[in-house]
């Protein structure tokens, strides 16, 4: 049995190191930063309004609603990036000339659909920030 164990000893080393070296490395910081922090250091940003407050204060919602649309706009604009890379072969690859025309059509619904949801929300004052 010990000779099998033998052949893990470089991995068991490995492990060993790796863990002290991560140590060492999350113990510096603590050792040689300083500890004097201003409070405009330590004050909420990012979010608008401070993070150790009551739980059911009121807060603006538009913080999210850009959000979101942020993530909705990126998603779909990421269906964009497969359909050019394919689009060339659709045409030239398929033969079928309809089957080109389908997947333009496609895509020009897609972005029609994507483009009247954007006037939409800029009618309705979704990305204004007073």
């Amino acid at each position: 049995m010990p000779e099998i164990l033998i052949e893990y000893l470089p991995i068991a080393i490995f492990l060993g190191i790796a863990g002290a070296l991560g140590l060492v490395l999350m113990g510096i910081p603590f050792a040689l930063a300083p500890k004097n922090p201003e409070p405009e250091k330590i004050s909420a940003y990012e979010c608008g309004f401070n993070a150790f407050d009551d739980a059911r204060m009121k807060f603006d919602v538009r913080f999210y609603l850009v959000a979101i649309l942020f993530i909705i706009f990126d998603l779909e604009v990421a269906f964009l990036f497969p359909w050019a890379v394919v689009y060339q072969d659709l045409i030239e690859g398929s033969g079928i000339q309809a089957l080109a025309s389908l997947g333009l059509l496609s895509m020009l619904v897609f972005l029609i659909v994507l483009t009247v949801g954007f006037i939409y929300e800029w009618k309705k004052g979704a990305l204004e920030w007073e």
